[in-house]
């Protein structure tokens, strides 16, 4: 048997690195998955792939339109949410703050930051429901990252957003502790995605030197890999894991450590 057998699974960002990488754990663990992402046509193919019954609605997660539908497909198809992966996000340039343009940090904080204060607030109502009618509430991993808990120069807006998303996560726990739901957060370091493969691409350098300057500060001097952050979320998510809420698990190579 697997984790989650039976247990209806939602992912935003479901067809990036990090999103196809927990599909396809928590398929293998036995979960039924909802899935989105921005990329109609990525999410199309890659949900063929998935030997699970699977239910897709792409969109963009910074229209509050888009979780409050997620949450009803979740419910209309599988007849409740157990676990929501809050993980649609994107990087901005890697420059100096008064170098960003307003225009970039409104898109960054729309998406990283409203796009998962929407999700928890139609994902939230629907899992404290389950627990008032049958005692099994559900679970919500955020995926923030080692930018939403020290500062990153170069990365100013993304870890302003990403602050904040350790802020609902911590003061969405508190609030519904008591009510089935727990909120947990995954903080990882650079890691071997989409993003990290453009800009050493958009470094200009070579593969090895662009991505040991990515490790610099980072003790194990690399870069995470998906398994590495996927493996992660799932241990938030995990059935087992009851007395585990409103914590922001550093997945970082051991930068948290200095």
């Amino acid at each position: 048997m697997g984790r989650f057998d039976g247990a209806t699974v939602l992912i935003t960002g479901a067809a990036g690195g990090l999103g196809q990488g927990a599909c396809r754990r928590f398929a293998a663990e036995g979960a039924r998955l909802v899935l989105s992402d921005i990329d109609t046509d990525a999410l199309d193919r890659f949900a063929t792939t998935l030997d699970t019954e699977t239910a897709t609605l792409a969109g963009n997660i910074a229209d509050e339109a888009l979780s409050e539908a997620l949450v009803k497909l979740a419910v209309e198809r599988f007849g409740r949410l157990d676990v929501a992966v809050n993980n649609a996000g994107i990087a901005q340039s890697f420059v100096r703050l008064p170098q960003v343009s307003s225009d970039e940090a409104r898109r960054i904080f729309e998406i990283d930051l409203f796009g998962v204060f929407y999700a928890m607030k139609h994902q939230i109502p629907q899992m404290e429901r389950q627990f008032k009618a049958n005692g099994r509430g559900g679970v919500i991993v955020n995926i923030a990252s080692v930018a939403g808990l020290v500062g990153a120069p170069k990365l100013s807006v993304y870890a302003a957003a990403k602050h904040g998303v350790v802020g609902l996560t911590k003061s969405a726990a508190a609030e519904y502790a008591t009510k089935g739901v727990r909120v947990n957060a995954i903080c990882p370091a650079h890691t071997r995605t989409k993003m990290v493969d453009d800009f050493v691409k958009l470094s200009g350098a070579p593969e090895a030197l662009a991505l040991s300057e990515l490790a610099r500060g980072v003790p194990m001097k690399r870069v995470g890999e998906v398994p590495e952050i996927v493996e992660a979320m799932l241990f938030a998510a995990d059935p087992k894991n009851t007395f585990m809420t409103g914590h922001s698990l550093a997945v970082d190579g051991g930068i948290g450590a200095i």
